[in-house]
């Protein structure tokens, strides 16, 4: 009886393996959809788009952009994990709807790490730390110095709760253990507007809406927030090699599906994404959004939001970070 369990078992398997593998093979057989969680021009969606239509060349079946806007990207990522896991609907987003708001909201409608399986991250976005031209610091060296006795009077500004800026500074006050207030605004521009005008003196924004302010002089940028030093900000040092050893904060997109999704279909998505990403025409594009492009397997994108998970985790607790959607 057991044999016949055994063998019975084994010839499911190997049926289930080969639809599975005819499956991928003819792989789409109609439109796929990336939802976005997040308002048309913003970063996720215009890095969803650039994809998108890439995909729709090479599938010669169309790729629709569906956005699905609401709770800071939340909407969109449930709608994906409930979706049938058949590779027609998935997600794309940065970490604030995965990896932050794991911690952050207090609950989800799904399960970050249980009820999605990462195709690729797309790509990494470091912040610039900028500030106002009057403060005295002019390296980030002087800026430790100078927060560290001042931290009880200066702030910073965000875009908002949860966001890469507010996320960046709450980082900083635990790396270098001071308290700097938080400020959030309605998006980074009105926060980088008001440290040109002067009445903020600090925040972190993206590298296309810091740098030709900083060039221009309305704000001095003074570090990068990637661990490495990027192509896209030439000449600034990061925070890590400047006094922060390890501090890394990047705003970050990827590509997920439902959970259930057979792995031979995951991989001929990522195969495909990934030369992709190697294109000359993407690869500037994504660059003129301030992202160095990625690309990794599934299993190393799914290693990767389990660390950053863990690691907002940690962060959002000891800041005692809660937000509601």
């Amino acid at each position: 009886m057991t044999d016949l369990v055994n063998k019975t078992l084994l010839l499911f398997s190997i049926v289930f393996l080969s639809i599975t593998t005819v499956y991928a093979q003819v792989y789409p057989a109609k439109p796929v959809r990336f939802i976005v969680g997040f308002a048309p021009g913003g970063g996720s969606d215009i890095v969803a788009r650039v994809i998108a239509q890439k995909l729709t060349e090479t599938w010669g079946q169309t790729v629709v952009v569906e956005n699905r806007v609401g709770a800071s990207g939340i909407i969109g990522a449930e709608l994906v994990s409930k979706a049938p896991p058949d590779g027609y609907t998935m997600l794309v987003s940065s970490q604030t709807s995965t990896a932050v708001a794991a911690s952050l909201y207090a609950k989800l409608p799904y399960d970050v790490l249980k009820d999605f399986a990462v195709v690729t991250v797309l790509g990494s976005a470091p912040a610039m730390l900028v500030v106002h031209p009057s403060l005295p610091p002019k390296t980030f060296p002087e800026f430790l110095a100078f927060v560290k006795a001042n931290q009880n009077t200066v702030s910073y500004g965000s875009s908002g709760i949860g966001s890469t800026a507010h996320l960046a500074g709450e980082l900083m006050n635990q790396s270098i253990h001071v308290s700097i207030n938080h400020v959030p605004y309605k998006g980074e521009s009105a926060a980088i507007a008001d440290v040109m005008s002067g009445q903020l003196p600090i925040t972190y924004t993206t590298l296309p809406a810091a740098l030709p302010q900083v060039k221009a002089g309305r704000v001095r940028g003074l570090a990068i927030t990637s661990l490495h030093p990027s192509p896209l900000a030439p000449g600034f040092p990061t925070v890590n090699e400047s006094g922060v050893p390890g501090y890394e904060v990047t705003a970050w997109n990827a590509i997920y599906a439902p959970a259930a999704t057979p792995k031979e279909l995951l991989a001929r998505v990522n195969t495909d994404v990934l030369k992709l990403l190697s294109l000359p025409d993407v690869r500037a594009r994504l660059s003129q959004l301030g992202i160095d492009p990625v690309g990794n397997s599934p299993d190393a994108a799914a290693a990767y939001l389990r660390t950053e998970t863990a690691r907002w985790g940690k962060v959002i607790k000891a800041a005692n970070l809660r937000a509601e959607y």
